[in-house]
């Protein structure tokens, strides 16, 4: 067995991994047992009591952050010449339509969120199969497919940010960097929490909301209490 290193040694003083922390407390624990030398980003994951595999049961959204996630998100704006200065004067890092469709046919996808207008959704279904995976795929669901690309672009520089369950019934977030406030992080987990409790499947029987745990980069998940957050 490997020798636990310094920074592990201060984790375990700090941390109880048997613990159901209360969410403001495990919002400021994060901040404390974790040791990296970059500004982590913090991550909240809930387990929900869903089947992704039925269509009724499909947990989506988006939501705002208070506070943003701590990073500057880099969008494209797909959309034809009228709508450019819009989109330009919104805070899009790149506009255009045809060569970046081209572009992303040869690989680039140096993006974090592509926001397109309805007319021009056609053309973006060609490079769907490079998208869909990667999650950039524009959808009216997400408020990424929209006339109004102008407020799209602010909302998400602002920290709007979409979610979705997994096959395996969770969600995973990233809302906000170690740098933050503990209280910041709260007010971003509360928001998010609160987005998810909304969208519970009325075809859903038992428990909706299993287990929520919130860690950053490199260290271990706080498990937080369930009670503490419906």
């Amino acid at each position: 067995m490997s020798k636990l290193t310094k920074n592990q040694k201060a984790v375990i003083a700090k941390y109880d991994a048997a613990k159901e922390y209360k969410l403001a407390e495990a919002c400021e624990l994060v901040k404390e047992i974790s040791y990296t030398k970059f500004d982590a980003s913090v991550e909240l994951h809930v387990n929900l009591g869903v089947d992704p595999r039925k269509a009724n049961q499909m947990v989506r959204g988006v939501v705002t952050l208070p506070h943003g996630t701590g990073k500057t998100k880099r969008v494209l704006v797909l959309c034809t010449p009228d709508k450019e200065n819009e989109a330009k004067e919104a805070g899009a890092d790149f506009v255009g339509l045809d060569e970046y469709i081209e572009k992303i046919k040869g690989g680039w996808t140096d993006v974090d969120v592509i926001i397109c207008t309805p007319s021009v959704m056609a053309k973006v279904g060609v490079i769907g199969r490079i998208l869909g995976p990667r999650g950039l795929m524009p959808n009216p669901k997400t408020g990424t497919v929209t006339m109004e690309v102008g407020n799209a672009v602010k909302e998400v520089k602002a920290g709007k940010i979409d979610f979705k369950v997994d096959k395996t019934g969770i969600i995973h977030a990233a809302i906000g960097k170690v740098s933050f406030s503990g209280a910041q992080i709260l007010d971003n987990a509360k928001e998010l929490i609160s987005a998810i409790l909304k969208l519970k499947p009325q075809a859903l029987k038992g428990t909706y909301m299993k287990g929520v745990s919130i860690c950053s980069t490199m260290s271990p998940g706080i498990t937080v209490d369930v009670k503490s957050v419906e």
